[in-house]
């Protein structure tokens, strides 16, 4: 009996292996199908080898192999029922073995439990356990037997990656079942009875091997340790996701398309739960824009293939959430964008892909006439009454809903500050421009497509009659978010449809599209820039761009002034307290100790800031140096008296930085004079600045925000060499700006404690 149980401890041990494999894999999966088609292809594995133990060795793989299939089919079938799938039966199969690896790698996460999800780890625990039942029981090599589902669990583990945190049970579980399994294969040598003192010596060698190990272990364990990386690799990143072609990437161009054909139907909205209020439509979101080149806006999204369950969006502070349930078929629409109303958080009837960035669904087969799929959609309501006192975020992370691409016409920039004059709330600015943008200008059905600078330089300040000052909601939407973003503000463009509330056709004639603008604690919330009247205030009446005008600066006079002059000659005139002792005598010998002390301050504030800048420059990783690189020039332009905005990218502030002030004079910022006119016409004010103040332009910064880019958008890319480079070009740049300076400026450029808190 006792024979029989050790016998039945390797198989048992084997799937439990196996098994742990699934358990592990199972983390980044939306349910825990997974774990039970692979803990069943574990135990079907090593039955079937068990099954074959008393037949020819030959035999075991092929019976094995057909039980394998029949297996796959059934876990498929599963897999597909619980996934509401309606594919015939022998495609689903035929396109799960073809797509099964990529499949798994772009899958959103949590990875649902589908065909093709499904398939792979299915197989290759099949597999596995047919070598290890082999090696392990038929030839009695457990250590080796071991090694397929080792390799098994590395694999689960790899895949994995850093979608979930450090699986130390189920690994002290894999490592105990091995020990067991070891333990109990291990043969006895058969001899006589050892004698006391023989025993004692094998008990004495035994406890001296294990202190040994552990010993070892102890010693270079930690060092072991701190050789493993603090966060895997993720195999995702290698595995391109589904790419749209340039209908779905920009279908902001498709507006005026679909104005020209009002009545053409595009899909059918039926909302299955009651719409909230007394709203006649609900917008319908097609895709989100959220970059802009100067040509066009663009989604610019990251789609990763998801199940039913998409990945659950930020919830707002204080906000109310509430579930749309909706159904919709499509009739008329084309390329690869879902409609559904925002934000989607389940879907079935489809295999779609999503970009959680934005919240854009495609569908990567297309869509087709007939295709009905239902959307589970969370709506945030936070309360609005909040808007007036929100300010909008600053920082890396809306530095995509800020930029812009180069050669903004100087009319705009105009406009966009004269919007911006006077509003200092974010909310104030948005409003300013949405009413604007509604005051004067008038919508169009038939105008032209077209959301470029130019096109929309025209539509601001075209004239009035010859297609200027009037347009789409394209260019509405586009000229509110690119005014949005020069005044400060995060800010995207969203395309989508007014459907009717109760349900109906969607048509080409509910095409809209409109901005949002991004606010601290309320999430995206939409404005409309739409006409308010039909016969629109001409914008010359409020606003016409003219071209600037340096400030002109006041003559400078060597001649002091009356006042001056009395300060002077009352500066110059010893002052005496009633003993008759000199009250500069009193006051030098009262404060000798305050100047020893400052200096001493001097010192070592001098000390401190170099030890900051050699750990900045030149201590940790590339990017902690690159870091260290932008945070030594972003103080140096305080140091000049540069303010540094915000809400600038690393490209736009290395263009802001190229225009620093001139030196200081009697206190005064001084600007740039006009340039003269025997100067070249290319020749900026900047460039004349420059040269009239150091005979020489400012060292180049090219390095320094090519390596921040790279470290903003591909941590970890970075190399040495590019963090050399950026720190030569930081201390280059803040040399020359300190040259800049008069000579008591350079010195208190020396000593000032500031960057020693700026950044802390």
């Amino acid at each position: 009996m006792v024979k029989l149980l050790r016998a039945a401890v390797v198989p048992v041990a084997l799937i439990g292996m196996l098994a742990l494999s699934g358990v592990v894999l199972g983390r980044i999966y939306a349910d825990d199908l997974l774990f039970r088609l692979v803990a069943g292809a574990a135990l079907g594995s090593i039955g079937a080898g068990l099954a074959t133990r008393r037949l020819p060795s030959w035999s075991a793989a092929p019976v094995s192999a057909v039980l394998l299939a029949g297996y796959t089919a059934v876990a498929l079938k599963i897999a597909a029922g619980h996934a509401g799938l309606t594919t015939p039966f022998p495609g689903m199969v035929r396109e799960a073995l073809v797509n099964g690896i990529p499949r798994l790698l772009t899958a959103m996460i949590p990875v649902e439990s589908t065909p093709d999800t499904v398939v792979v780890p299915v197989v290759a625990t099949w597999l596995a356990g047919l070598a290890a039942v082999e090696v392990g029981v038929r030839a009695r090599r457990v250590l080796l037997g071991s090694l397929t589902p080792v390799l098994l669990y590395g694999g689960a583990l790899y895949v994995v990656g850093p979608n979930a945190g450090a699986a130390v049970g189920p690994t002290l579980g894999f490592a105990a079942l091995v020990v067991v399994a070891l333990a109990v294969s291990a043969r006895q040598p058969d001899r006589p009875e050892m004698s006391g003192k023989i025993r004692a010596r094998s008990l004495a060698g035994a406890a001296g091997g294990l202190v040994a190990v552990l010993a070892l272990a102890a010693v270079v364990g930690p060092w072991i340790s701190g050789q493993v990386g603090a966060d895997p690799v993720d195999p995702r990143q290698y595995v391109e996701p589904p790419q749209v072609d340039s209908l779905d990437e920009s279908p902001l161009n498709r507006i005026s398309g679909w104005m020209l054909a009002p009545k053409q139907q595009l899909f059918a909205y039926q909302p299955e739960t009651a719409p909230a209020g007394k709203q006649a439509t609900v917008k319908v979101r097609l895709a989100v824009l959220s970059d802009y080149d100067g040509v066009t806006w663009k989604v610019g999204g990251v789609y990763r293939n998801a199940g039913r369950v998409l990945p659950a969006q930020d919830s707002l502070p204080g906000a109310e959430t509430s579930d749309v349930r909706q159904k919709l078929t499509i009739s008329g629409l084309t390329g690869r964008l879902l409609p559904a109303v925002a934000t989607p958080a389940e879907v079935s009837g489809a295999r779609v892909a999503f970009d959680p960035a934005t919240g854009t669904l495609i569908r990567p087969e297309g869509l087709s006439d007939g295709l009905t799929y239902t959307v589970t959609s969370r709506v945030q309501s936070p309360d609005l009454n909040m808007l007036p006192t929100a300010q909008s975020p600053t920082g890396d992370a809306v530095v995509r809903y800020l930029a812009l691409g180069k050669g903004v016409p100087e009319s705009i920039e105009r406009l966009a500050e004269h919007l911006a004059d006077g509003n200092g709330g974010s909310y104030d600015r948005a409003v300013a421009i949405e009413q604007f943008l509604a005051e004067h200008y008038r919508e169009t059905p038939d105008a032209p497509s077209g959301h470029a600078y130019l096109n929309l330089q025209y539509f601001l300040f075209g004239p009035r009659g010859q297609g200027g000052q009037e347009g789409t909601s394209e260019q509405f939407a586009a000229s509110f978010a690119l005014l949005a973003r020069l005044t400060g503000l995060p800010s995207r463009v969203v395309v989508g449809f007014q459907a009717p509330a109760g349900g109906g056709q969607v048509t080409g004639g509910d095409a809209v599209a409109w901005p949002e603008v991004l606010f601290d604690g309320l999430g995206w919330v939409p404005f409309d820039p739409m006409p308010t009247s039909d016969d629109p205030t001409p914008v010359e009446q409020d606003f016409t761009p003219k071209p600037s005008t340096p400030p002109t600066t006041p003559p400078e006079t060597n001649t002091p002034s009356t006042s001056a002059a009395a300060s002077v000659s009352a500066a110059a005139a010893p002052v005496t307290v009633d003993d008759g002792v000199s009250a500069g005598v009193v006051a030098g010998g009262s404060s000798g100790a305050l100047l020893v002390v400052l200096g001493l301050g001097a010192v070592v504030v001098v000390q401190l800031r170099r030890a900051q800048r050699r750990r900045r420059l030149y201590d940790g990783s590339p990017d902690e140096r690159i870091t260290g690189a932008w945070l030594e020039f972003t103080d140096a332009l305080r140091l000049a008296g540069q303010p540094v905005p915000d809400h600038l990218s690393a490209t736009e502030m290395a263009a802001y930085a190229a225009e620093p002030p001139a030196p200081r004079r009697g206190g005064l910022l001084r600007r740039a004079a006009p340039a003269p006119a025997a100067a070249s016409p290319s020749a900026s004010p900047v460039a004349v600045l420059e040269k009239d103040a150091a005979g020489e332009p400012l060292p180049p910064l090219d390095e320094l925000v090519s390596a921040l880019n790279t470290v903003g958008f591909a941590p970890g890319a970075a190399d040495s060499g590019q963090a050399d480079r950026a720190g030569a070009q930081s201390l280059a740049y803040a040399a020359a700006l300190r040259e800049r300076r008069s000579w008591w400026r350079k010195a208190w450029w020396t000593i000032h404690p500031g960057p020693l808190r700026w950044h802390r």
